[in-house]
């Protein structure tokens, strides 16, 4: 059966075979957290059980990626919002999400990237919505940077206790993770909803 959403994590998997392998990680972090649907945990994943000790390396290549990344989202919500930031909110059907962290900001804009950069929450729907309301761009560095590293961080700590078995479960459960997910997107989105009322 077709499934795009699956084969453009094999593609993204298929990285971990290549000499480039830690470059491509760098570059789908990076393209991850402006408007890429496939996180960079899946190739972090695979490149840690083939290079295991190299795995907190690729933990902080993601980090570094990912926080540039988000600098490019934010200057998309902040500059570009009508013309790019808004199509890209609009594909993944998040507008009224994207109204929601908006109102979020208002309360506490440092724990709202912090959670939304630790989450399966989509971390471009964040880092758009920041720039296009003026969070203060300092704030925002800091906040992903201690939320992306916390997660990366996890994952390769995981993984190493884990090893091939962590990848082994991700293939043979990728429906069913996939649905997780999408639940616990969901789940994140209201309670950002709710906690914005």
């Amino acid at each position: 059966m077709f499934n795009p959403l699956k084969r453009l994590y094999l593609w993204v998997l298929s990285w971990a075979d290549s000499s480039f392998g830690g470059l491509a990680l760098f570059f789908i972090a990076i393209a991850e957290s402006s408007f890429f649907p496939i996180p960079p945990d899946v190739l972090l994943i695979a490149l840690g059980i083939s290079r295991p000790t190299k795995v907190f390396q690729y933990a902080l290549i993601s980090s570094v990626g990912s926080v540039l990344g988000g600098i490019i989202g934010y200057f998309i919500g902040y500059a570009f919002y009508e013309t790019i930031g808004e199509v890209i909110i609009n594909f993944y059907n998040a507008q009224e999400y994207f109204n929601a962290i908006a109102l979020k900001y208002q309360d506490n804009a440092f724990l709202a990237i912090a959670i939304a950069g630790f989450t399966p929450i989509p971390y471009k729907v964040f880092t758009i919505s920041a720039g296009f309301c003026r969070i203060d761009l300092a704030i925002f560095i800091i906040a992903s940077i201690l939320s992306r590293s916390a997660r990366f961080f996890l994952v390769a700590g995981i993984l190493r206790l884990g090893g091939e078995r962590a990848k082994q479960s991700v293939d043979r459960y990728f429906n069913l993770l996939t649905i997780i997910f999408a639940i616990l997107l969901v789940a994140g989105f209201l309670l950002i909803k709710w906690l914005s009322r």
